[in-house]
């Protein structure tokens, strides 16, 4: 039986309509690749409180529930698990985005989303993205 993970994501939009990406730091599984923020649920929070937790944390940002807007998700079989992600979209924070676990952060339009090497989970997100953006 494989195990299923659940993580939560999030594509936070600046005013010029790009995209946040961090790269993972080294030492992390799939280190070197650019993802969404975001990460696992502590027992018992929802997506969105697990997000908002997850942004404060890796960001140094706040934001609120009404300002997450669920977008698309993620499903991927990897080697020893599969993984369901939830994409949010936010517009709207509090505080300056600062890189709190050491990880490169860059701001990218949408349709250049491709350039940067991704999980294979994230992936299938970037066309929605485009949609909305672009």
């Amino acid at each position: 039986m494989i195990k299923l993970t659940l993580v939560v994501a999030c594509a936070l939009i600046d005013a010029d309509n790009r995209v946040l990406i961090a790269q993972r730091p080294e030492g992390k599984q799939l280190a070197g690749l650019w993802e969404f923020p975001g990460g696992k649920f502590e027992p018992g929070e929802r997506p969105e409180e697990a997000l908002i937790r997850e942004l404060r944390e890796e960001l140094g940002i706040v934001t609120q529930e009404p300002c997450l807007a669920p977008l698309t998700f993620a499903s991927h079989a990897y080697e020893s698990f599969h993984l369901l992600m939830p994409l949010y979209i936010c517009r709207r924070w509090q505080g300056d985005v600062t890189s709190k676990e050491g990880q490169a952060l860059k701001w990218v339009r949408a349709n250049r989303l491709r350039d940067y090497p991704m999980p294979p989970a994230d992936i299938p997100l970037i066309p929605p993205l485009i949609d909305l953006l672009m």
